[in-house]
């Protein structure tokens, strides 16, 4: 994979994005024709979102796109707050929490999501090693 790569990187007048977890130490960038690959990108490390205005656009993009019939508008963005301990401010994490949350309202038919139903939804395993931890 990583010669298609390089070769992909020499010809081809593009700009290549590669994400991935501990990308630097594992897999791609490892051994030698890894250090070779590394030697033709950048790093951008990322992580999670800060709670601040940007993590409360980014749950208000994610409520607005909700099809619930009872559903408050807004419900979601007042608990942005908690929607970040919850998730520790990962997006996957958001995205599924809110997910299964609207799953369950259409299933329990309140096709509304609220505090206590998004309590009852487990998240993920390092959401909820957090959730856990921070407790």
């Amino acid at each position: 994979m990583s010669d298609t790569l390089k070769y992909f990187a020499e010809r081809i007048p593009a700009t290549f994005v590669y994400a991935g977890i501990n990308v630097e130490r594992n897999g791609l960038l490892s051994g030698t024709r890894g250090e070779q690959i590394a030697g033709r990108f950048g790093m951008v490390p990322t992580g999670p979102f800060p709670n601040g205005p940007d993590w409360t656009a980014l749950v208000s993009a994610v409520e607005a796109s909700l099809r619930l019939h009872h559903h408050s508008p807004g419900a979601l963005a007042d608990l942005d707050r908690y929607l970040h301990q919850r998730t520790a401010g990962m997006i996957g994490s958001l995205l599924r929490l809110i997910r299964s949350a609207a799953i369950q309202a259409v299933i329990d038919t309140t096709e509304a999501i609220t505090r206590d139903s998004l309590d009852s939804i487990e998240v993920d395993i390092a959401a909820e090693t957090n959730r856990r931890t921070r407790r």
